[in-house]
């Protein structure tokens, strides 16, 4: 018989109380699977792990922005060198109420500016390098984009976030590994320190030789560290442990996005491995199959963001001033990420005057526009009432008289897990129920299109679920057509 610890023997006991539906347990961002869990009961407690509030937080921006803005914006570049003067670095009309304004009134909810590029070119006065505003002719040195960005933000009630590349092409230390960290570091906390609350603090992967020939080691243990003590409420994302990279810089989510993972996080060898073992990656198709959660030790809430810029450039660059992306590809884009469980971080690079582009704004302005004209118009009459579903259960919805729909959308509440694996929805059209769509997840958000019809009534059927699926809103829309050939951009790698 196996032994089981006393510790370990309450933990079974709390495991199989979840599994059996006698208490409300949640297991909140991570759960690791004790080894005497059948594969049932592994799938069963998955529907039980739930994001942290300040994961709950950031699902509910649902659209945020990404800021390119740096050396590379007065170079022409999307990957500096590091070897550029900080004398090129000098906006002529800088304007960070432009930024915030405009990507506010399209309902944006959070900016996260590049305050540091791969380029290592500093947008704020650090202490730690030459290479800064504080070396640029703008504003006589006495600059600092940061502080701008920060208080535009306040001033607009709107969240601030900050990119900061952990590589740096310009520092000597880079390759050096204890060195360059504890610069990094020193980065890091001036960041955090001196500009009030910050939401979400973005890191890349991207890594290349030093000066000095070597590889640099990150220390992300270290990183975070800095992140949970100073800024506690912020989440970490991509080399981060709350928010994931979705796998592309398209703007396409999964049409299957769990939000509950094997995908571990932390980066480790340990995990590499075990990320091996099970075949998965942020690129992968599958990130949170039956099949994988069965095969793994332990799984995580780690949902994914989506990004993407509105050019075919991060930075600007006056060549693609007619490349703007067209209202029907960023709707698009809408529905393929926010609308498949997913947060969207669009980029919109400022110029070289230190503003958006008339045309980008100009496009924000339609696209929030075409965004709050659809989804403020509901055509159904109870949809927001809570309801607990078991497989194969069905619930029939009320339409308004004489309304044409052509976008169903659905929610659970995720502060009680993801749980719906499969479901249909169907309209009540010439005394017949007819077939309108169907998914596999759902999620936060899912958002489903079909050709123009008018029901009178709406069924949705939760075909599949790992347990009682708690269905928080079933919305229904008429999304106008856009007459515009939507087109794949080929985005540069940042």
């Amino acid at each position: 018989m196996r032994k089981i610890t006393i510790s370990g023997f309450w933990l079974f006991l709390m495991l199989l109380s979840a599994c059996n539906q006698r208490a409300n347990t949640y297991f909140e961002k991570k759960l690791t699977y004790p080894n005497i869990l059948t594969s049932d009961q592994k799938v069963k407690l998955a529907a039980y792990v739930v994001p942290t509030q300040q994961q709950y937080e950031w699902q509910q921006l649902e659209l945020t922005a990404f800021i390119h803005f740096g050396m590379n914006t007065f170079t022409g570049r999307e990957w500096g060198d590091g070897s550029e003067s900080p004398t090129l670095f000098n906006p002529t009309d800088f304007e960070a109420d432009q930024w915030v304004s405009s990507l506010q009134e399209a309902g944006f909810k959070m900016i996260i500016l590049t305050a540091k590029h791969h380029d290592g070119f500093c947008l704020w006065p650090t202490r730690t390098t030459t290479h800064s505003v504080s070396s640029s002719p703008w504003r006589n040195g006495q600059g600092d984009v940061v502080k701008a960005v920060k208080e535009a933000c306040d001033r607009h009630k709107i969240k601030f976030g900050l990119y900061l590349s952990p590589w740096d092409r310009n520092a000597e230390s880079y390759g050096n590994s204890p060195h360059y960290n504890a610069l990094f570091v020193e980065q890091l906390t001036e960041l955090l320190t001196n500009y009030g609350e910050v939401h979400e603090v973005w890191f890349d992967g991207a890594n290349g030789e030093g000066p000095n020939g070597k590889v640099q080691e990150y220390d992300w243990a270290r990183f975070y560290h800095v992140i949970d003590s100073l800024q506690p409420n912020a989440v970490k994302a991509i080399m981060g442990d709350d928010v994931r990279w979705v796998g592309n810089e398209n703007g396409l989510g999964r049409e299957t996005e769990w939000s509950v993972t094997p995908l571990q996080p932390n980066i480790s060898e340990v995990t590499m491995i075990e990320n091996k073992q099970l075949e998965i990656a942020p690129t992968a198709d599958d990130l949170g199959s039956r099949d994988l959660i069965e095969r793994s030790q332990s799984i995580y809430w780690y949902p994914s963001e989506v990004d993407v810029s509105i050019r075919p450039g991060w930075f600007y660059h006056p060549e693609e001033d007619h490349q703007v992306k067209s209202l029907a590809q960023l709707v698009d884009i809408y529905f393929q990420s926010v609308g498949m469980n997913s947060v969207l971080l669009l980029n919109i690079p400022p110029d070289t005057r230190g503003r958006l582009h008339e045309a980008d704004v100009e496009r924000l302005r339609q696209f929030g526009i075409y965004i709050e004209k659809t989804f403020d118009n509901e055509k159904l009459i109870d949809g927001d009432i809570p309801w607990k579903a078991r497989s194969g259960a069905s619930r029939e919805y009320n339409m308004m008289p004489d309304q044409t729909i052509n976008t169903v959308m659905l929610q659970e509440d995720i502060r009680k897990g993801q749980r719906v694996e499969k479901f249909i929805v169907e309209g009540f059209i010439h005394n017949q129920w007819v077939q309108l769509a169907e998914g596999t997840t759902i999620g936060y958000k899912r958002l489903l299109r079909f050709g123009n019809t008018s029901p009178s009534k709406l069924r949705v059927t939760i075909n599949e679920t790992r347990d009682i699926g708690n269905i928080k809103k079933v919305g229904a829309y008429f999304a106008a057509a856009l007459e515009a050939e939507i087109k794949e951009d080929q985005l540069t790698d940042k």
